[in-house]
C-alpha cells in the first residue's frame, strides 16, 4: 500500500496544483482553454506516438492485456446501450444528459493512467499502459462520438460523425505508433528527442488541465446520475477487466496496468468532445470531478487488492 500511495500522491497534487492554480494565480478561463487545446492537438498526440512507438511489447501479454480492457468496456457500454430508455427514466435524462453518463461510465484518464503506470512499474509499465493507449482510445473516441452523434443535441449528423473521427488526434496518433513499431520504421534520434520532450510535458500540462476543470462547487449536490458513473467506472470496470484478467492468466505487471487502466477516473477530453458534438458538457464536468476525487481512494483499493492477488 505504501508503495501505491507513493505514486498516486504525486499525481493527485499535480492535479490539487491545477485547481489552485485556476482559483489564484491563471484565473483566466482563456489561459486554461489554451493550454487544453495545445495539451490535446500536440503534446498529448506526441506522448501516444512515442510511448507506443518505442514501447517494448515482447514481454507484454499483448492479447490478454487488450482482451481484459476491451472486454470491461464492451460490457459496460453493452449495458448501458441495452438499459439507455430506463436509465434515462430513472435518473430524468435527456439524450445529451446520457452521453455525458455514457462517457462518464467508460472513458479513462490516460494522462493518470499513464503517470501511475511509469510510478509503479517504470518502463515495462509503461509498455503495458502503451497497450491500452493502442488498443483503448480509437474504440473509446469511436464509440463515445457514435453515442454523441446518436443522442446529442446534434444526433444523426452523420457527417458530424465521420469529421469528428476524422480529425481526432489520438486515434491518429494510436495509428502511427503502432505502425512504427510493428514496421519498426526507422525514425531519427532528433525527431524521437523531439516528441519525447514535447510528452513529457503533456502529462504535468495534463494533470494540471484535469485539477482546473475541476468544478469543486458541483460536490455540494451531485446528482444521482453523477453517483452511477462512479460506481460504473471506479469499480464495476476495473472489476470486470481484472476478472478477465485473471481467468486470461495474467499476472504481476500485466495484471497491474490493467488494473491501473481500469480503475482511473473518466477522461476530461470527453468534456471537450461533448462541447463540440451537442453533449450535456456541465454534467460532465460534475461527474468527472467527484470522479477524481473519488478516485483518489479507490485506485490505491483496486491497486492494493490486484497487487496482493498478483502474489498469491
Amino acid at each position: 500500500m505504501h508503495a501505491v500511495l507513493g505514486a498516486l500522491v504525486p499525481v493527485f497534487l499535480v492535479i490539487a496544483l491545477g485547481a489552485a492554480l485556476k482559483r489564484g494565480l491563471l484565473p483566466e478561463a482563456s489561459h486554461w482553454i489554451a493550454l487544453e487545446r495545445l495539451t490535446y492537438f500536440v503534446l498529448f498526440p506526441a506522448l501516444l506516438v512515442v510511448s507506443i512507438s518505442r514501447a517494448d511489447l515482447g514481454e507484454v501479454a499483448v492479447v490478454d492485456v487488450s482482451t481484459a480492457l476491451l472486454g470491461a468496456i464492451f460490457t459496460v457500454s453493452a449495458l448501458l446501450t441495452v438499459l439507455r430508455r430506463p436509465i434515462c427514466r430513472v435518473f430524468g435524462l435527456a439524450g445529451p444528459s446520457y452521453t455525458s453518463l455514457f462517457q462518464g461510465s467508460v472513458r479513462w484518464n490516460t494522462y493518470i493512467a499513464l503517470a501511475v503506470s511509469g510510478a509503479l512499474a517504470g518502463s515495462k509499465g509503461l509498455a503495458v499502459a502503451a497497450v491500452g493507449l493502442a488498443v483503448m482510445i480509437p474504440v473509446l473516441n469511436a464509440i463515445s462520438v457514435v453515442v454523441l452523434a446518436r443522442h446529442g443535441e446534434n444526433g444523426g449528423a452523420t457527417n458530424r460523425l465521420l469529421l469528428q473521427l476524422a480529425r481526432n488526434p489520438f486515434i491518429w496518433s494510436c495509428i502511427a505508433g503502432t505502425l512504427i513499431n510493428a514496421f519498426d520504421v526507422p525514425i531519427p534520434s532528433v525527431l524521437v528527442d523531439f516528441g519525447d520532450i514535447l510528452g513529457r510535458a503533456s502529462l504535468a500540462l495534463g494533470l494540471l488541465v484535469v485539477g482546473a476543470g475541476l468544478r469543486l462547487g458541483d460536490l455540494r449536490r451531485p446528482r444521482m446520475a453523477t453517483w452511477f458513473t462512479c460506481l460504473a467506472k471506479l469499480l464495476i470496470m476495473p472489476t470486470l477487466a481484472v476478472g478477465i484478467g485473471v481467468a486470461l492468466g495474467l499476472q504481476e505487471i500485466d495484471l497491474l496496468i490493467v488494473a491501473v487502466g481500469a480503475s482511473v477516473p473518466s477522461a476530461p477530453n470527453g468534456y471537450v468532445l461533448a462541447r463540440q458534438m451537442g453533449g450535456d458538457a456541465p454534467l460532465l464536468a460534475e461527474m468527472l470531478t467527484v470522479q477524481t476525487i473519488l478516485a483518489a481512494a479507490t485506485m490505491p483499493a483496486v491497486i492494493a487488492l490486484v497487487t496482493l492477488i498478483a502474489h498469491l
